[in-house]
């Protein structure tokens, strides 16, 4: 019963951690001139995936989003009930099913490390923007009435959305990696 008890209380500590990193991420804004910003926030989704597992790691994710629709304004852009009607909200729910398979596959593959957090973490990347893309194209035809094409929001992705979050893929599978290591040495 203590035991339990031990890991649920670490469990709940971890998932509060990458809760936060995930939202400070979001404050690490890098400028880029004549479009919007560039933000840190996927590599925490995608880490909180790979060391807290698929259910722990979507927790997180969850419980961010949950505290910026609340009205703090954690968001990169704020916080409140109205940024369910900003075509970004899409990433935020994408990056909920990111942390989830990314942590699934690292849970579920037998492949060597690299093989493995490589996998996890562009299924991530592909399932946060598959999500994220649809929510942009539905709320932009749908709730704004801009008429937009498949296309122009497939583009929407370049030059920096794109390959930035695969930058940041690649950083968070070698952290994988390297975290991997300190904890089979903290086990021994």
């Amino acid at each position: 019963m203590e035991q339990n008890k031990i890991l649920t209380t670490t469990k709940m500590t971890q998932c509060a951690i990458f809760t936060a990193l995930i939202a400070v991420g979001a404050f690490i804004q890098i400028p880029v001139p004549y479009m919007d910003y560039f933000t840190l926030q996927f590599f925490f989704v995608l880490l909180a995936g790979i060391l807290l597992g698929s259910k722990l790691g979507a927790l997180a994710v969850l419980l961010y989003v949950v505290i910026g629709l609340l009205g703090i304004p954690i968001f990169a852009a704020g916080g409140g009930l109205a940024y369910i009607v900003r075509p970004s909200f899409g990433y935020l729910l994408g990056f909920i099913a990111g942390a989830y398979f990314t942590g699934l596959v690292i849970e579920k593959t037998s492949f060597s490390s690299l093989k493995k957090y490589a996998l996890a973490v562009f299924l991530g990347l592909l399932v946060t923007y598959i999500i994220g893309l649809g929510y942009k194209y539905m709320i932009l035809n749908y709730y704004t009435g801009t008429a937009v094409s498949w296309k122009l929001v497939l583009l929407s992705c370049f030059p920096i959305d794109l390959p930035g979050d695969i930058f940041l893929s690649i950083l968070a599978m070698m952290a994988g990696v390297k975290f991997e290591k300190v904890f089979k040495k903290g086990r021994r």
